[in-house]
């Protein structure tokens, strides 16, 4: 419990849920002005749930407990866990910087089913979720013994995920494909415009995202030492990276770069460097970040081919970009950054083992998420219905479900 890591995982926390109202407004910025409100509470009605369901149960379940697979009930409602306790309170300041993460998860899902998801539907589905499928997810990628090594069955086989790529990014961009498919696509989509109403929103959230994520990766070292130095440097240089590897794709193949694809890669370069943040140098998050604004820009276009109507690109950026960081920890992760008896990636390291756990991770959780979310998404539109009627759409949501409007 030393004050200067202490005062920089509270820092990181803070940092964390400053991003979900980033969040809000990069996705209020992109939709359509009859639904930003709409937008906006979508994201920060997660920040009055998660809290709860981690309190009750998802804190337990995720992150205690001795089995590789779920966590266990001895710390259900906190039990046990506070300032009075032998660790000082670092258990309650690791159960709340968790809690952001939570947090601004199932809020990354908002933005693929913008326009038309009933809201009362989206706050039944959340805490579902979270249970269901985060909770599971997390324990899988984040729960280890005392002595460091690893619980959960991935981490136990050996794949890595310092700040949430598999289990933020990849869990959420594919249960945001799960999503649309039982939704379906708005009206009128693709041949009618449905172009963002307020740029500057979204860049200003990108930004939001950008500052708030030094405490989303670099916090995640859980001290304030060179692990997190590293991790800042890393968020850092791959955001740039992507910024400008993702304009270089609009300029050759649109013929124009632009503030949307500028916000856009951004992001794509932060969702590429959180898994491997804290695992390789500043080369490697170089790499990873032209990589992710690369090829999440050319991602962003499958749905147009493939005709599945992802409002905002949370797949093309966040399960596309999740995918593309974890994966390239087996490629660009250091030995030297690691410690211990990993051996590294492909370019420094001693063969394809991590390459292969990686991949392996991703894939199943990937998989895991999609299955699960579709599942969950059925039953509900079985029972309570997930859309909104057609006139209500039409309207737009901001009047139709909160009677507001964004704008005079």
């Amino acid at each position: 419990m030393d004050s200067g890591n202490n005062a920089w995982i509270l820092t990181s926390a803070a940092l964390v849920l400053f991003m979900v109202p980033g969040l809000a407004l990069f996705y209020g910025g992109m939709a359509r002005s009859k639904n930003m409100l709409n937008m906006l509470m979508m994201n920060m009605v997660c920040l009055g749930i998660v809290p709860i369901v981690w309190y009750v149960a998802g804190y337990s379940l995720s992150s205690t407990g001795d089995s590789a697979f779920i966590g266990g009930f001895d710390h259900l409602f906190l039990a046990d866990i506070g300032i009075t306790g032998e660790d000082g309170g670092a258990g309650l300041r690791d159960v709340f910087f968790a809690l952001t993460f939570a947090s601004i998860t199932p809020a990354l899902i908002s933005g693929a089913v913008a326009d038309r998801m009933k809201f009362s539907a989206w706050v039944v589905f959340v805490p579902i979720w979270m249970m269901l499928v985060f909770v599971p997810a997390w324990s899988w990628v984040f729960r280890f013994n005392d002595d460091g090594s690893g619980l959960g069955w991935l981490v136990a086989r050996g794949s890595l995920d310092f700040a949430g790529g598999t289990v933020v990014h990849v869990a959420a961009g594919a249960a945001s494909l799960a999503l649309v498919l039982v939704l379906g696509n708005r009206k009128g989509w693709p041949t009618e415009p449905m172009a963002p109403h307020n740029l500057p929103f979204t860049m200003l959230g990108a930004g939001m995202l950008w500052f708030g994520w030094f405490g989303f990766n670099a916090g995640s070292a859980f001290a304030a030492d060179g692990v997190a130095i590293q991790a800042f440097a890393n968020t850092f240089i791959a955001a740039a990276a992507a910024m400008l590897s993702w304009l270089m794709v609009e300029k050759i193949v649109d013929g124009h770069a632009t503030s949307l694809g500028a916000a856009s890669g951004i992001v794509a370069g932060l969702v590429g460097i959180t898994p491997g943040a804290g695992f390789m140098g500043v080369n490697g998050a170089l790499g990873v970040g032209v990589a992710a604004g690369a090829l999440c820009a050319l991602a962003v276009r499958m749905k147009f081919k493939f005709r599945y109507d992802d409002a905002l690109d949370v797949v093309g950026v966040h399960f596309v970009g999740g995918l593309v960081g974890g994966i390239l920890i087996g490629v660009f992760a250091s030995p030297a950054t690691l410690g211990g008896d990993f051996e590294g990636g492909l370019i420094e390291g001693d063969g394809a083992g991590l390459l292969l756990e990686q991949i392996f991770a991703n894939v199943v959780t990937a998989v895991f998420s999609f299955c699960a979310t579709y599942l969950i998404a059925r039953v509900l539109d079985a029972t309570i219905g997930l859309r909104v009627t057609e006139d209500d759409e039409q309207r737009g949501l901001d009047r139709a479900l909160h009677s507001e409007t964004a704008y005079s």
